[in-house]
């Protein structure tokens, strides 16, 4: 069996290789996540260009 990391544990591998700070990280994951809470808890791929901009 094959192992999908969910959204949230990508986009901590991704500022992880950039070497950006943990107070970075968790800044960025706490937006991301009241991103998709703020969207119904779509996966961000579902969403338009236009869902950014409501969010704002």
């Amino acid at each position: 069996m094959k192992y999908n990391p969910k959204l949230l544990d990508q986009f901590r591998h991704l500022i992880r290789t950039k070497h950006y700070s943990l107070r970075t990280e968790n800044s960025y994951v706490n937006w991301v996540k009241r991103f998709i809470l703020f969207h119904n808890k779509q996966h961000p791929a579902t969403l338009d260009v236009n869902a950014v901009n409501k969010i704002f």
